[in-house]
Parts: C-alpha cells; sequence; structure tokens
C-alpha cells in the first residue's frame, strides 16, 4: 500500500510522490481458521496444509463469500482476481510449486508471487560480494523446517557469486504467531496464572525450554500478566508461561543469540530475516531485544553478544520486495488497471471463521478450532470447515485492530473504507464496522448510497 519506486505513467523507476498500486484493487483473504500454518509440518500434514493453500486460490479466484459464520447462503458478487501474491513464508515454503500446478490447471494466465524469492535477493543487497557476515532466519518452524530460506539463499549466494563467509542460522519462532493471533493455547488475557492448556516455551519443553540460567539475558516483561509464574519470586517458580508477543521475541532472539555463541567463528549477524508476516509488527521490540543483548554484560563485565551483532544490522520485511516482484510482474504482462479502480474506496478484506453450521467441526470455549481438531484433520476429506466473511470486529480483535491502526496506518484506511462504504458490509450493525473508536457518528451514515 505505502510502495512508491516507480513513476505511474512512464513505469519507470523512480519515486514520483504517488503510489504506485493506488489504481488498483486488492482483495485480501486472512486464513484465521486454520492458521498458523507453521504447525502442520510438525503434525505431519503437510498435503492438508497445500489443500488449505489451493482452496485460499480458489476463494480469490472466485466469487463466493459469506456474511457471517451461521448463514446458510452464500453471496456471489466477489470479482475474481488478476494476481496472487501468496503472503504468506510457510504458505509459500510448502505449497509455491502445488499452486503453479493448480493454475496450470485452470488455464488462467496470471502472475503468482511468493515471499522468498523476492526477500532473499532484497537480504543479499546488503552484502558486498567479497563481505563475510551472519544472515539469522527468524520464520515460524514449518518455515524454517521446510529449509525453503536455507536452501534459497545458499541457491542465490552461489548464483550470484559472493564469495565471503556468509553463514545461516534459523530460529524457528515457536508460538510467536500465534501470541500475535491471540490463539488461545499461546496467549490468553483473560488470566493472572498460569493455564493447563498453554503450549509456548516453558520450563519443561523440551523443544522451547526456558532456561533459569538466561532469565537475566531473556529480561521478560512482567506487568499486565505479561509473565505467568506460579511463585512471586521468578527464581522459585516451578511453572512459568509467556503471555505476550514481546517476551516471545525475547525469548526466540536470545535463543537465536546463544546458537551463535555456541557457534565457533561464527560471523556477526548482518542481516535478519523476519520469515513470517506477523514479525514485522513487531520490529521495535526486535530492535529493542538487540540493543539490549549488545550490551548485556556477564558479571565479570564482558560484553557477551556484541561480537555476534553487527553494528548497523538489517531487519528484513521481505514485503517491500515482494511489491516490487509484483509491480515488476503487473508491468511485464500489461495487467495495470485500465479502469476507475481507486484502492482507497475499492479493497475488500475478508476472514477465514468455523463453519458453525458444520456439525463435524469442534471449536474451543472461544468459538475457534480446537488445537487438536486444526491439526487432527486429514487431507481429501471433503467438507466446509471454513466461511470466509468480511472483517469485522467479532472476527479481529481490538488489540490487533489497534496494531493495524498504528502500524500500517494506509492498509487499515482500506478495511475501515471497506467497512464504512462498501455494499458487501452493508449488513454489518455499526457497532461492529472496523472504524476508528474516536468515531462516534452513527457509522451507517457513511454509506456511500
Amino acid at each position: 500500500m505505502n510502495f512508491d519506486q516507480y513513476d505511474n505513467v512512464s513505469q519507470a523507476a523512480g519515486k514520483d510522490g504517488k503510489l504506485d498500486f493506488q489504481s488498483e484493487k486488492f482483495i485480501y483473504l486472512a486464513d484465521q481458521a486454520n492458521m498458523p500454518y507453521g504447525n502442520y509440518n510438525a503434525a505431519g500434514k503437510d498435503d492438508l496444509l497445500k489443500e488449505h493453500i489451493i482452496k485460499d486460490f480458489q476463494f480469490l479466484l472466485g466469487n463466493k463469500y459469506y456474511q457471517k459464520a451461521e448463514d446458510q447462503n452464500f453471496k456471489k458478487d466477489k470479482e475474481p482476481v488478476k494476481a496472487i501474491v501468496i503472503a504468506c513464508n510457510t504458505a509459500t515454503a510448502y505449497g509455491f510449486h502445488d499452486a503453479l500446478k493448480f493454475m496450470e490447471k485452470t488455464g488462467l494466465n496470471i502472475p503468482v508471487i511468493g515471499v522468498i524469492n523476492a526477500a532473499v535477493r532484497g537480504t543479499l543487497s546488503f552484502f558486498d560480494k567479497d563481505e563475510n557476515g551472519s544472515i539469522g532466519v527468524f520464520a515460524t518452524v514449518g518455515t524454517i523446517a521446510s529449509k525453503g530460506y536455507e536452501r534459497t539463499l545458499r541457491e542465490q549466494i552461489q548464483a550470484l557469486g559472493y564469495k565471503g563467509d556468509i553463514q545461516i542460522f534459523n530460529q524457528g519462532g515457536y508460538g510467536l504467531a500465534e501470541a500475535v493471533d491471540e490463539e488461545p493455547n499461546f496467549l490468553r488475557r483473560d488470566v493472572s496464572a498460569p493455564w493447563e492448556s498453554y503450549r509456548g516455551p516453558s520450563l519443561d519443553n523440551p523443544q522451547y525450554k526456558i532456561d533459569k540460567a538466561l532469565l537475566e539475558v531473556y529480561n521478560f516483561k512482567k506487568e499486565n500478566n505479561a509473565l505467568l509464574c506460579d511463585d512471586p519470586n521468578l527464581d522459585d517458580c516451578s511453572v512459568i508461561q509467556l503471555n505476550d508477543a514481546e517476551n516471545y521475541v525475547r525469548y526466540h532472539l536470545v535463543s537465536l543469540m546463544e546458537q551463535m555463541r555456541r557457534t565457533p567463528d561464527a560471523q556477526p549477524l548482518k542481516a535478519l530475516i523476519l520469515g513470517c508476516t506477523h514479525y514485522p509488527y513487531l520490529i521495535k521490540e526486535i530492535n529493542t531485544v538487540f540493543a539490549e543483548l549488545r550490551n548485556y554484560k556477564d558479571r565479570s563485565g564482558n560484553y557477551v553478544y556484541r561480537h555476534l551483532i553487527d553494528d548497523n544490522i538489517h531487519i528484513i520485511d521481505p514485503s517491500e520486495y515482494v511489491a516490487k516482484e509484483l509491480y515488476e510482474s503487473l508491468a511485464a504482462r500489461n495487467l495495470f488497471s485500465d479502469k476507475a479502480h481507486n484502492m482507497w474506496e475499492q479493497s475488500e478484506f475478508y476472514i477465514s471463521v468455523p463453519n458453525v453450521t458444520n456439525k463435524h467441526v469442534v471449536l474451543d470455549e472461544t468459538g475457534r478450532f480446537t488445537y487438536d481438531y486444526k491439526y487432527g484433520r486429514h487431507a481429501g476429506e471433503i467438507q466446509e470447515y471454513i466461511k470466509n466473511v468480511p472483517f469485522d470486529r467479532d472476527n479481529i480483535s481490538e488489540e490487533t485492530l489497534s496494531r493495524f491502526k498504528k502500524l500500517i496506518p494506509n492498509t487499515f484506511k482500506l478495511m475501515e473504507n471497506f467497512s464504512l462504504k462498501n455494499k458487501k458490509t452493508r449488513y454489518l450493525d455499526p457497532k461492529k464496522r472496523i472504524i476508528k473508536k474516536e468515531t462516534i457518528l452513527d457509522s451507517s451514515s457513511f454509506f456511500m448510497r
């Protein structure tokens, strides 16, 4: 939405002060009900994940959507798309080639953009051809397990002729995307003490263990129930649970630095790829933690991690590079809109919710799929698990909307306009529309008749 790297008339490289996609219409789908995609690999359900991705494509290419999860009948006035961005690293890693095969079967010659290749090329642009340094890949567990980033980095390092010692360190951000989405097995704002169904890093999690010896290094936030323990004294806790997205960031970045510290001749971290689209929401927290780790001293006064963190570390948000690749693909195929589209007024936002009319789905007390049901399903079971509906305040949390408004204001404006001015959302109760809290007028008065 913020991309301006080309002249809108000539399409030549160079900013012209006008957003490059301002005349395009965007249709966005958040497959929230089936998220996080990063856990399907660990559950042995790669085929189910690929099926979800194909269904995402079918939605974008079709005209069908529901107004509410309870509706039996669907609407058929959504437009099909002319290009698709797979705006998920895990989906790109596991489903990109299957998606291309699916597109071949449809006979539709439209571009499909994945995030990994674009992010890798952008990351390597910060290295000189003979420069040493490390690249961190901070992504979901599923994306790391796919080796999509590491494989692509090594291919591009060789293909582009980089001769320096470029090392790659992977950190699976187990639980972080779930914490951002407030998945109840990883973060609950309605609790003040440890709870039984917690699945995040802990003292007894064999794969993602909180190390008591590193509590001073983690420097976890404690206010507002951000950290839950069974004893007022953190050192005496026998149960520790993370209950804030920043604390997940702290756990994983310390884990990454410890991994590097234990690696002989590790090169300083020069770039960190945020290999999950949730992570850029936490760039401020990521920079804060790196600053703390750069200045952290042990009891002898020695800097523990400073030699492992470059003075100018680049935090790579793949979105900018994806936007560039999308622009170039549309230009190459002459697909830019020649209609009077206006992304500010005509873009649309949909989210998947559990299909409550399907008697087979299993929901928890919050109305979401249970963890066991979500990852216990099998590919090839022909049923409608989810329904794609427009964004509203019932399916997007207040905290998430506040984050959108603060960090991606242009996108939030598109969401607000869709909620207020699009005919597809006319049915919404004014109180459920995506609108700034300070707006006190009845939102129905804003409708474009």
